[in-house]
Order: structure tokens, then sequence, then C-alpha cells
């Protein structure tokens, strides 16, 4: 009995250790397969304001564009079979300046859309995050919000 009691005591404590494990996940990139990356470069460099930074390869069509830290974008240039960019499968970007990033779109004939799709309007969220979305030349949506990290 006391054989088992002790197995027992093993397996539900060695449970307990699997279950408090973690893995302290931060986003690295996120790739977008874009149909010319300089088109989509431009628009990330010039609308987001995202620096650039090199591919380490230096391979044609493939650019890099750092988020935040070491969180970065990476656009790669290769065919694809075609598919509906519906919103809700977005990219999202926070800043806490998205009325300078309002007229920095509207500056540059950038339409952008709240979630319900009425354009050139904002959502305010219950949490109280205001947000936009817009799409880059690929039609991938981003949203644009005012979260705080």
């Amino acid at each position: 009995m006391k054989k088992l009691f002790l197995a027992l005591l093993f397996v539900t404590s060695s449970t307990l250790l699997v279950e408090a494990q973690t893995f302290d996940f931060k986003i690295d990139h996120f790739a977008l397969v874009v149909e010319d990356s300089d088109v989509s470069a431009d628009f990330y460099a010039n609308i987001l304001k995202l620096e650039e930074t090199p591919h380490p390869d230096l391979k044609p069509g493939f650019r890099w564009f750092v988020v935040s830290g070491n969180s970065q974008i990476h656009l790669i240039e290769k065919e694809f079979a075609p598919f509906e960019k519906n919103k809700s499968m977005h990219l999202c970007l926070s800043t806490q300046d998205l009325d300078g990033m309002i007229a920095h779109l509207e500056e540059n004939n950038i339409p952008y859309w709240d979630w319900p799709g009425k354009e050139n309007a904002v959502t305010l969220r219950t949490d109280g995050v205001r947000q936009i979305y817009l799409q880059d030349p690929d039609k991938y949506w981003i949203e644009i919000n005012t979260a705080k990290h």
C-alpha cells in the first residue's frame, strides 16, 4: 500500500510540474506572400513607417521590416493560390498616435475602415481601445489600434 501511495504521489507531482511549464513565447515574425515585394515594401516603409532590415542571405524577393524590438514582418514574393482576404484574418499593430496615423493615411489617399465596414471611420471598442482597418497592396487586412502593451 505504501508503494502505491508513493507511486501516486510521484505521478501527481510530475503532472503538476509539466502543467506549470511555460515557453515564454515572443512573436518573431509574421510572413506574407506578396505579388511584388518592391510595391509591398514601399507601403510598409512609407505608409506604415516601418524600418527595413536586410534579409540575411540578401535574396531578391524577400523584404523584412522591424515592427518592435525583434518582431518583424517578412514579405515574400512568390506565386500562390489566390484566396479571399477576410478582415477577421489580419495583422494588428498598436500605436498611441492613431490620430497622427489617420492624418498620414489621409495625406497619402489610403482608405481605412471601422470594424463594421464604414469608410474613414474609427471603431471604439467597449474596453476603450480605438481601431481602424486598412489594406496593403496585396489586400491583406491590417488593424491599427491604441491598445497599450
